[in-house]
């Protein structure tokens, strides 16, 4: 019988994990928080640790699937989803830090790697809402750096107005996304 991880102690594995395929605590909420509001990601568990599901102990498995849940339970019952980064990155008072070691960058990667994690799932395939998507996901993409050889994203980038401007309009855009793939207005 398995010993179930509590939520501190699966943050504890998840942010002490030496091994390259376990993103941290941030990041794999970025990562679950896409594969609950996106497109299905049908092998999510297995894009989360990059194929070596079988090498991660199975209470972390149980922790994270619970967790994954857990988030879509906050959607369903219409509550914002809670953001594992500072409160003030949505202040566009207060300096905030989005260099590539913050929170709200690691966790836009992880968001933008599941929202991407399987070609055959694109979340941009039905014409009618990929307007939509690509302006409510563009905070995440510009956030987490990914295409920093465009020059209008890396433009973007280095506007901290722009930035904070972005990162205040997650929450929103989250539930927004969830509204437009899993509703059929």
């Amino acid at each position: 019988m398995m010993n179930p991880l509590s939520p501190d102690e699966l943050m504890d594995f998840l942010d002490n994990s030496e091994q390259q395929y376990v993103l941290d605590s941030v990041a794999a909420h970025g990562f679950l928080t896409a594969t609950v509001i996106g497109r299905p990601l049908p092998n999510w568990i297995d894009a989360l640790f990059e194929g070596h599901v079988k090498e991660v102990p199975e209470n972390v498995i149980d922790g994270i699937h619970r967790w994954r849940a857990f988030i879509m339970d906050e959607l369903k019952n219409e509550t914002p989803i809670t953001l594992p980064f500072g409160e003030d990155a949505g202040d566009e008072e207060v300096a905030v830090d989005f260099s590539d070691e913050s929170d709200i960058v690691a966790w836009s990667i992880g968001f933008v790697d599941a929202m991407y994690g399987d070609e055959a799932d694109d979340w941009f395939e039905n014409e009618d809402t990929a307007e939509d998507v690509a302006v409510l996901t563009l905070p995440m993409i510009v956030l987490s750096g990914i295409d920093d050889e465009d020059p209008e994203l890396a433009q973007m980038r280095a506007d901290q107005d722009k930035m904070a401007q972005m990162a205040n309009s997650i929450e929103g855009n989250l539930t927004e996304l969830f509204l437009l793939f899993h509703t059929n207005d």
